[in-house]
């Protein structure tokens, strides 16, 4: 299930991944600490703040895994031997393969074949594909969507990420850009992981966040 598109290597919040896939706090949290679902740019330290940064494909995972448990009743139990698998056939990540359903159990297509293969037990369905890459680019774009005079500003209200200092009109922390940053990531690069913001934006943040650190 990747996507060909550069673009969608993007940068998301715990906040995001909540708004985007329909799992809670505690299962991103939890699957994370019990190695089930980690963070691509995550900190060692879980417990900075926003030490968990999250890829489009994070995202994407997460939002298939979240469509497994809730619309096809697939237990955790059977998505945590699916998950060793994929990586036991050689799978980076949860959107490397298409996922399929039958009656609970999941199945993925044979990378050589259209046949669809079990997980376990190597029995073939023909069954319909659960593909949510565009579902989840169509939820970026409505949760991302903001007016031209919050470009290259800073905000911070109570309700969002957790009444942290956000870029105005979104939802990603100026702490997050720092970070990218402090890695040495140019303003530019900065703006490929984070494809919705503009160079203001991120120069913003940056400002924003060496102010503080010259306050303290």
């Amino acid at each position: 299930m990747t996507s060909n598109n550069s673009t969608n290597i993007v940068a998301f919040s715990e906040e995001d991944v909540i708004r985007l896939t329909g799992l809670s706090l505690g299962q991103l949290r939890a699957w994370d600490r019990r190695g089930f679902f980690e963070p691509q740019f995550a900190y060692e330290d879980r417990h900075v703040p926003h030490s968990r940064v999250y890829s489009f494909q994070d995202v994407v995972g997460l939002r298939t895994i979240s469509v497994l448990m809730k619309n096809y009743k697939v237990s955790l139990q059977q998505l945590r031997k699916v998950a060793g698998e994929l990586i036991h056939r050689g799978f980076d990540h949860w959107t490397d393969v298409r996922l399929y359903v039958l009656n609970k159990q999941v199945h993925f297509r044979e990378p050589t074949s259209d046949k669809v293969e079990g997980i376990w037990d190597g029995q073939l369905a023909m069954l319909p594909v659960i593909d949510v890459i565009h579902d989840v680019e169509n939820r970026i774009i409505e949760m991302n969507q903001r007016s031209k005079s919050q470009s290259g500003k800073v905000e911070k209200h109570k309700y969002v990420a957790r009444n942290a200092s956000v870029i105005s009109g979104t939802r990603i922390p100026t702490a997050s850009i720092r970070r990218f940053h402090e890695a040495g990531y140019t303003i530019s690069q900065i703006c490929h992981e984070y494809p919705t913001l503009t160079e203001e934006d991120v120069a913003a943040a940056i400002s924003y966040e060496e102010g503080l650190a010259k306050s303290a």
